[in-house]
Formats: C-alpha cells, structure tokens, sequence
C-alpha cells in the first residue's frame, strides 16, 4: 500500500530580518517614514522570533544573516527605497496600508 506524504513548511513567512551595511547586500530597501500615512508598512519589532509569525509587520531583527529570513537596508531618502515603514508603539497596529508591496517580504 503506497502513502502519500504531504510536506508542509516548517516556518511560514516569519520576518526575521538582518539589518545590512551595504544597500547591494539587501534583499530590499526601506525608509523610515515620519508619519504612518506614507508608509506602506507599520512595523511592530518584537522580543521573540515566534512572535514574527505570517507577513503582518511584526518584525524580529537577528544579529547575523544566516538566521534571516530577509535582508535590508535603511535608505535615507523615499525615493531610495522599495519599501517604506514606520514603526508602531503597539503590536495591535502593525499590519500593511498598501497591500502592493506586500510580495517583498514573501
């Protein structure tokens, strides 16, 4: 008798995320915004990677590339950037405003 074996994945879209010295190094670029209405993206930064679970702005920053999931570069300028953030004070209003860009973090 033959079983089918599903494989399903072990993490699922955590954002564990290395900050990179070089913007060539980067997955992607991200600018800090000033207010939420820019950003494309409010991020809460949790204190456990199990908390960085799914792709709703809950970001774990790792010491070393390796254990990320992806990698960025903060970028001084809007116009630098592929993405743009703001960090939240609250983990209850992270989450995306503009779903457009939501495939960088996938």
């Amino acid at each position: 008798m033959r079983y089918l074996i599903l494989l399903f994945p072990l993490h699922i879209f955590s954002q564990s995320i290395f900050v990179e010295d070089y913007s060539s190094q980067a997955d992607f670029n991200v600018f800090v915004a000033k207010y939420s209405s820019e950003a494309d993206l409010l991020v809460y930064k949790v204190d456990y990677r199990s908390q960085a679970d799914g792709n709703r702005g809950n970001w774990y920053f790792v010491d070393y590339k390796s254990q990320a999931d992806k990698s960025i570069y903060f970028v001084d300028y809007k116009s630098q950037a592929d993405l743009v953030i703001k960090f939240v004070d609250y983990k209850s209003q992270s989450g995306w405003r503009k779903k457009t860009k939501l495939h960088l973090l996938y």
